[in-house]
């Protein structure tokens, strides 16, 4: 419970300081607003949504724990479970809808925009906080992966807050932040394996930290609080050594053979160096300037200017030198990445450039010409995102599209039991069978090892491709050839799509 004290320090701050709570409270709206704006029909609802719904489900109708979280992009690699945990209670809240994670997703993004706005003023001053806090609010990016249930989704929260704990920890010997840290680092790897580039700014000012305890008693502290930290850590990412060791070193395994192989690994000065450029370019376009080429070289520019500017007055133990090591090390981390990059890999990074942006503003604020200056960029940034904000384009409804053929499957099958499988560059089943499932359908999954009684008489095909390239009797899927030899039946459009009813060719 919060005291009673607590309360009253933030009703004084907000009457001493109306102007600023204000316009927070205006970004704040803002920020909700284009995250939550019929969310409903903006998700994303794809393969990837309705897989993780449906071992949520699982969790909770079966109490069928997870061990290990979605695959990764690179081999046979897994993410922990923790973000399938993390979900079950929003799942649960909205009555099995897959609309409760995304808007719980939406939510952690506005805690985003406050915490970006916290640490900005308090690091930097008011100016600081709201510009930052203002750009992470309407940045197009950041909108998109806030409003989706998906485990990189939540890495840009847990990544500030692992900030946020090791400055505590440096600058005010808060040790119990070092238990925080632990935590909150343990979400950033289960979001995402890449959030491991943010291990060296959080190891760096560790040392920092630690080398700067004197006390017998205080270097105690620091050191059973940071080995609290990583066996909270590691108890937190322990599902997946329990799954390996049960199954034969799956994850262990590919990674080293990620490793081994250099296919996906590895350092070459000409590509890395173009590597790293391209991540910095991506940064202050896709992120800050909604990708305007002139905005995003602008931003490109103050970035270096301020890195160099850092490097010769050697300030790298302020905040400012905290955020810019985080970022420099984040962009050279993808020196020894060759897969192509993505901007939600990015999201262990996100807050980060908007502060570096709200610092600059605060910096320049007190002189006339240089304020002038500044304003007309901020105010250019706000309109290029403004113009491409997500909630100006059409929705994509997903989630909808797949409710509605969902229902006309159920509605074809006559209560009977059927088997189903889909035709698709971006889909699998999983997003119509979660639906079937929760609405008591009879769908059943074909299983080679026992197909005598998981083959039905009827197989629902999904084709969401033109219905020229759509030729369900030979598709290889096994979804498909489990079913056997086969011969449409029925067949009706459905959203832009066509559903097939299949029979057994006898």
């Amino acid at each position: 419970m919060i005291k009673q004290s607590t309360f009253s320090k933030i009703r004084s701050w907000i009457l001493s300081n109306k102007k600023e709570f204000l316009i927070l409270f205006l970004i704040l709206l803002i920020g909700a607003f284009m995250r939550l704006y019929r969310i409903s029909d903006y998700m994303t609802f794809l393969g990837d949504e309705g897989r993780d719904v449906i071992i949520v489900r699982r969790l909770l109708t079966q109490l069928h724990p997870p061990l290990i979280g979605p695959g990764t992009s690179i081999g046979n690699m897994y993410l922990g479970p923790l973000y399938y945990y993390m979900m079950a209670p929003a799942l649960l809240i909205a009555n099995y809808s897959p609309v409760g994670p995304a808007v719980q997703v939406a939510l952690l993004g506005v805690a985003t925009i406050f915490f970006v706005w916290f640490i900005g003023r308090t690091w930097f001053g008011k100016t600081a906080g709201l510009v930052a806090s203002a750009l992470y609010a309407i940045s197009p990016t950041v909108i998109y992966f806030s409003r989706s249930s998906w485990n990189p989704n939540i890495m840009p929260f847990f990544a500030l807050l692992c900030i946020f704990s090791i400055w505590k920890v440096w600058k005010e010997n808060g040790f119990k932040w070092l238990i925080v840290l632990g935590i909150s680092f343990a979400f950033v790897m289960q979001s995402h394996y890449l959030g491991l580039f943010l291990a060296p700014t959080l190891f760096i000012f560790w040392i920092f930290s630690f080398l700067k305890v004197r006390k017998t008693d205080a270097k105690k502290h620091f050191v059973r609080n940071s080995l609290i930290g990583v066996l909270l850590f590691l108890l937190l990412m322990s599902p997946l050594l329990i799954f390996d060791i049960r199954h034969g070193g799956t994850n262990f395994n590919a990674i080293g053979a990620m490793i081994t192989s250099r296919k996906d690994v590895g350092f070459s000065l000409g590509p890395s160096l173009s590597k790293a450029g391209s991540v910095a370019l991506m940064i202050s376009s896709n992120l800050i300037s909604a990708k305007n080429i002139y905005l995003s070289v602008i931003t490109l520019t103050l970035f270096s200017s301020v890195l160099i500017w850092m490097c010769i007055k050697k300030k790298f133990k302020s905040p400012l030198g905290l955020i810019l090591l985080w970022m420099s090390v984040g962009v050279t981390g993808f020196f020894l990445y060759k897969n192509p990059v993505f901007d939600h890999y990015l999201g262990f990074l996100f807050p980060a450039p908007f502060l570096v942006i709200g610092t600059l503003t605060q910096i320049v604020w007190k002189n006339k010409f240089w304020r002038l200056l500044f304003a007309v960029f901020i105010l250019s940034l706000v309109f290029v995102n403004l113009k491409k904000s997500p909630v100006l384009s059409d929705p994509t409804f997903q989630m909808p599209r797949a409710i509605s053929v969902a229902k006309v499957i159920q509605e074809k099958a006559n209560g009977e039991r059927f088997n189903i499988a889909t035709i698709s560059d971006l889909n699998n089943r999983d997003v119509y069978q979660y639906f079937l499932v929760i609405w008591g359908a009879k769908v059943v999954d074909t299983d080679p090892s026992s197909l005598k009684f998981t083959i039905t008489d009827q197989l629902f095909v999904v084709c969401e491709r033109p219905r020229e390239e759509c030729d369900p009797v030979n598709n290889p899927s096994a979804w498909i050839t489990n079913f056997g030899w086969t011969k449409i039946v029925d067949e009706w459009e459905v959203w832009g799509g066509t559903l097939f009813k299949l029979g057994h060719n006898n």
